[in-house]
């Protein structure tokens, strides 16, 4: 990473650094984009050319997020099924503690704001849609449906809704103060018994047109 890029990163980590202490203490919607240009010694300008909307301060990996089921379905090996690859990265990602997934009593905090904010609800929501619609757009691909065949978007659905149940579970465990290794346990278990329950309707890849 050259300097420029090395700056630009501290730029942005400094943004939602600020961003996050103001939230914490305020709640999202009582602070405002000048509010954290201030906190962050800048000129709202450059908050605006790092985060198109206040709602980027606060989910800052929303990209991230919204492109993983689609490039775990992309780059699998070939003959995996489908469930398999998405059930194999959620385990390995629950085992290793991904920060995304909030396995720590730090994230309840994270999670509060949210539900204490009707925006940020709304984000939350529209990321799921988008991570689900470019999961779609792959399996559409994959299997070569034509624009007017709804089966890649169907189960799609019910692939990343899996997927969100279980990461739901986690935050009300964590919101909840359970402790985290059992919120990780009942994790563990519930995206093996889910995803065996999807898989056996997806074994056959691809299905039928």
């Amino acid at each position: 990473m050259g300097l420029r890029e090395q700056k630009k990163q501290r730029t942005r980590e400094a943004l939602t650094s600020a961003a996050m202490r103001l939230f914490a203490e305020r709640g999202f919607d009582r602070v405002t984009v000048a509010d954290v240009a201030s906190a962050a010694g800048v000129a709202v300008t450059t908050v605006f050319n790092y985060f198109p909307a206040k709602e980027d301060l606060f989910f800052d990996q929303a990209a991230e997020v919204e492109g993983r089921l689609a490039e775990v379905v992309r780059s699998r090996p070939a003959g995996v099924p489908v469930t398999d690859a998405v059930r194999d990265d959620l385990l390995g990602a629950l085992r290793g503690g991904e920060e995304t997934l909030g396995l720590d009593q730090r994230a309840a905090a994270f999670w509060r704001i949210v539900a204490g904010s009707t925006a940020l609800q709304a984000r939350l929501l529209a990321i799921g849609e988008r991570a689900e619609a470019a999961l779609a757009d792959v399996l559409a691909a994959e299997w070569q449906a034509g624009p007017r065949d709804a089966l890649p978007r169907v189960l799609a659905g019910a692939i990343a809704g899996a997927h969100r149940a279980v990461i739901a579970e986690i935050r009300r465990g964590i919101v909840a103060g359970d402790d985290p290794a059992a919120v990780r346990a009942t994790a563990l278990a519930a995206t093996e018994q889910a995803f065996a329950v999807l898989g056996s309707g997806l074994s056959h890849q691809p299905p039928p047109a």
